[in-house]
């Protein structure tokens, strides 16, 4: 049996290299600076190059390790070169934040061909690619890792704002991440995911422009803040949690009770 340490709540991670996706603003963006914070060599991905650099820049001037790799996600065939750059940089990942996505804002028959397709590729069909491509590489270097996708309480409670496909694409995170913890569970690389109610952030900025500050009706009246997910990421990717996988972590203020 291993010898635990009392408590077994280590959120350590030196020697880790982690990649974040969707860095360069909102929760990305906090993703890599708290991974950062605890030892964490991180990859910051995104397609926007000066905000990917002043990240870098920021983490490093505090002490952290850092590196931008630019990419979309939604390009598929990209993926792979994207983590070979990321591993030139601090080694093989074994740490994948599945954090980027797109809203659909559109009632689903008003949606166009192109923007189901952004859509289904950049918050469903990239993560998984993405993952599997980490996955690949970890199983080859015979390392355990940890898969953290971002899904949304959305993906539970559809509340008909015009989101329709995000909810759809969100729900198939989930199982996603269920089935692939499953898969890879032998290999020792775990995989779960956040679903966040919502949280203040560039895409949520746009929601509220278009519907109104509904969470002014929500139990608590007020938005999350990005900090708020800080102790549920590092639980996810650290010691701390070597037993869970398939797991999704629903952190929603109370915003979605019924």
């Amino acid at each position: 049996m291993p010898d635990f340490p009392l408590p077994n709540a280590s959120s350590d991670l030196t020697g880790q290299a982690a990649l974040v996706t969707g860095a360069s603003s909102g929760l990305g963006r906090r993703f890599a600076e708290v991974l950062a914070a605890a030892g964490a060599s991180v990859v910051v991905a995104g397609r926007r190059v000066d905000r990917l650099e002043e990240l870098v820049a920021e983490i490093v001037a505090r002490g952290g390790k850092a590196a931008a790799v630019t990419v979309d996600v939604s390009d598929v065939a990209s993926l792979p070169d994207a983590v070979a750059r990321a591993e030139a940089a601090f080694g093989t990942l074994t740490i994948l934040v599945n954090n980027a996505g797109i809203p659909d804002a559109q009632r689903a028959h008003k949606m166009s061909l192109e923007l189901i397709d952004a859509v289904f590729d950049t918050n469903l069909r990239g993560p998984y690619v993405l993952a599997c491509e980490v996955a690949r590489r970890l199983i080859e270097a015979e390392r355990p890792g940890r898969i953290v996708n971002l899904s949304s309480m959305g993906s539970f409670d559809y509340g008909g704002n015009g989101a329709a496909l995000y909810s759809i694409t969100k729900a198939g995170i989930n199982r996603m991440t269920e089935a692939l913890a499953v898969e890879w569970a032998r290999y020792g690389i775990n995989v779960n995911a956040i679903a966040p109610g919502a949280f203040s952030s560039e895409m949520m900025d746009g929601m509220i422009e278009r519907i109104g500050e509904f969470w002014k009706s929500t139990p608590r009246r007020r938005l999350g803040l990005p900090p708020q997910l800080d102790s549920t990421l590092l639980y996810l990717v650290s010691p701390a949690s070597e037993a869970v996988t398939g797991t999704i972590v629903k952190v929603d203020d109370g915003q979605g009770s019924r």
